[in-house]
């Protein structure tokens, strides 16, 4: 029997091609984990804007609920979205954003007095106004509602 020299362990095409399939299989994971993780992001954003969305016009309606005009319920709805923005000062860029909301305001009033359709409907018409925002602001309304805590120290007494 003629002895050969024995192949190196590491170079057995049976176990290149396992560690191939195996950095296959890595990479296919990693790859998903970054999508899932980027999906997981959009959702929660979704859900984020969605419940502002929802507390924002809930509260506005139940503000406005003793409006007994719509100029009255308009200002009522500026007096909430001020104080729910912290905006305690005016502005060029803030008088607009308010003015812009006007129209929400109107037809949240309007669906509030009884009104089946009216027209815009406050979904059209808050529609319209976060279109406007984005297109204007470059970036979504409710961005202004995220709130960021400062740090502040931990003291021990």
């Amino acid at each position: 029997m003629t002895t050969s020299a024995a192949m190196p362990v590491s170079t057995l095409p049976f176990l290149v091609s396992l560690e191939a399939a195996a950095g296959h299989a890595e990479t296919e994971e990693h790859a998903f984990r970054r999508e899932a993780a980027q999906r997981i992001a959009a959702l929660e954003q979704a859900r984020a804007v969605a419940y502002r969305r929802l507390n924002l016009m809930r509260f506005l309606a139940e503000a406005m609920a003793g409006a007994d005009a719509e100029a009255s319920a308009v200002a009522i709805s500026v007096a909430v979205l001020r104080g729910k923005l912290g905006w305690h000062d005016d502005s060029d860029a803030r008088t607009e954003v308010l003015e812009r909301f006007a129209p929400v305001a109107q037809a949240l009033f309007r669906a509030l007095g009884g009104e089946d359709e009216p027209e815009p409907t406050p979904a059209a018409a808050l529609a319209g106004f976060e279109s406007w925002y984005a297109d204007n602001r470059h970036g979504p309304f409710w961005t202004l509602f995220e709130t960021s805590m400062p740090e502040t120290p931990l003291v021990d007494f």
